[in-house]
């Protein structure tokens, strides 16, 4: 795989289990602050922007922010492959990777409005 392509798959990959154990687990790992009020650890995703085409933009509760490449980017490093196998493969992991984000900035959107009703 090339540097990007790696880069990507780890960005998203990151983000992916990030959303999982922000949404699943981690209520019942943590501890109530002082507050007595639960807070979710730093880096759960707490908001997705853009799209693929144009580029997402990943919030964590600890103010940091990702910015993974472009679906466009990533399907250049793919081209970059010896193999057709190699190529194939590493489109398919993009396209499902890119969708899972575009998923999970659904899920968030409408767990947010959700809440507000």
């Amino acid at each position: 795989m090339g540097r990007t392509t790696l880069t990507a798959v780890a960005t998203t990959a990151g983000l992916l289990v990030g959303a999982i154990v922000g949404l699943t687990g981690a209520a019942a790992a943590d501890e109530p602050s002082a507050t007595g009020s639960w807070r979710p650890p730093g880096h759960t995703i707490v908001k997705v922007t853009g799209d693929a085409a144009n580029g997402f933009t990943v919030h964590r509760h600890d103010g940091t922010a990702l910015h993974p490449p472009t679906t466009s980017e990533s399907m250049a490093e793919c081209g970059e492959y010896d193999t057709k196998v190699a190529r194939v493969r590493c489109r398919t992991e993009v396209r499902v990777w890119y969708r899972d984000l575009g998923a999970t900035k659904t899920a968030i959107n409408w767990a947010r409005y959700d809440a507000r009703r």
